[in-house]
């Protein structure tokens, strides 16, 4: 799994208000909402994060 990077994000209370509710929607926590966002939004312009190979997946030499 990927390391997590906590940071501030200031954001209107009314967008934040629609997130949570999108969220609860969706049965995710708001901040796995606005990860699941973002992700979609990279995907979407072609900028996704590559995937590495998860070495703990690789059979031992």
């Amino acid at each position: 799994m990927a390391k997590k990077k906590a940071f501030a994000l200031r954001i209107n209370e009314e967008m934040l208000k629609a997130i949570e509710k999108w969220a609860a929607d969706e049965f995710r926590s708001t901040n796995g909402q606005i990860e699941w966002m973002l992700m979609q939004t990279l995907k979407n312009a072609k900028r996704a994060p590559k995937k590495k190979p998860d070495s703990s997946q690789q059979p031992p030499e």
